[in-house]
């Protein structure tokens, strides 16, 4: 295969038919053949962290990736043999947003938001804080609120608002400013000498769209919610990013386009001639 791919995919909704909606059969089976190939580099984007992320490959019998940006991008580790080795290039260029303040030390500076509850300890570490919210809860203004605070204390950092639809829960996520998805995937793409042309991103949530409506080749799959299709769209479009995004609407290879469907739809919009050297090109 002449073309090199970085494949970068989040995991939940996306890869992992975790969701409401079904999975096609013989979706994650087709995903397996494509990145198995060796000038595919697989690289899983996710809000989870190591252990979770082992659990899911477990689960789910998804392939070990090259790389995994996790914690919504607030570590990043290469996996060799099985061995999970993280970045110490990466906590070194974050660490400078939050002015040597760590996770405890910025929960102290929201403590007086009380819509705010703590996740659970697996899901925070060094530079990520992480809270639920109520649905019904007026994040932006409390958003607004903490970005009030960030700047009385001239940190950098960003507010990553999601919404869990299982558990009907809001998610938001304080992270250094550079920690996010889009900036672990370009430190990664230097790293490893990808660019533009070579590099595809998958995802479905509020935590995707950075990356989404970048210039970064990305892919929407189906099962994503209206209210982040619509945002994808709207930001891509006021951003000139349209020709970077790809909405799986489904019909490729007789497949619906949710979670590894979807992922497989976009990347043979982008890049067709992987699939037709793989003989996964669609009649």
């Amino acid at each position: 295969m002449s073309t090199h791919l970085l494949l970068c995919t989040d995991l939940d909704r996306t890869l992992m038919p975790n969701g409401p909606l079904p999975e096609s059969a013989g979706a994650r089976d087709k995903f397996n053949e494509l990145v198995a190939s060796p000038d595919i580099l697989l690289v899983y984007v996710t809000g989870r962290d190591r252990r979770l992320v082992e659990e899911a490959v477990t689960d789910y019998h998804l392939p070990l990736p090259s790389y995994v940006i996790a914690d919504v991008g607030s570590t990043i580790f290469q996996i060799k043999n099985s061995d999970w080795q993280q970045l110490d290039d990466w906590d070194r260029m974050i660490a400078a947003d939050w002015l040597d303040r760590k996770h405890d030390d910025m929960r102290l500076l929201f403590s007086g938001l009380p819509q705010l509850s703590l996740q659970e300890a697996s899901k925070q570490n060094t530079f990520k804080l992480s809270y639920y919210l109520p649905l019904d809860a007026n994040h932006q203004a409390i958003m607004s609120a903490m970005h009030d605070i960030l700047y009385e204390n001239q940190i950098k950092a960003s507010l990553i608002w999601s919404v869990d639809e299982v558990d009907d829960m809001g998610l938001l996520d304080v992270l250094p400013a550079n920690a996010s998805k889009r900036h672990a995937i370009e430190f990664l793409m230097d790293l490893l000498g990808f660019g533009l042309s070579n590099t595809v991103f998958a995802g479905d949530s509020g935590n995707d769209l950075a990356v989404l409506t970048s210039p970064i080749k990305s892919i929407l799959v189906a099962n994503a919610s209206n209210e982040v299709r619509h945002c994808a769209q709207q930001q891509a479009l006021n951003l000139g990013q349209m020709d970077a995004i790809y909405f799986a609407r489904g019909g490729f290879l007789g497949m619906n386009g949710y979670y590894a469907a979807g992922v497989l739809e976009g990347i043979a919009f982008y890049l067709p001639e992987v699939m037709e050297q793989l003989e996964l090109a669609h009649d």
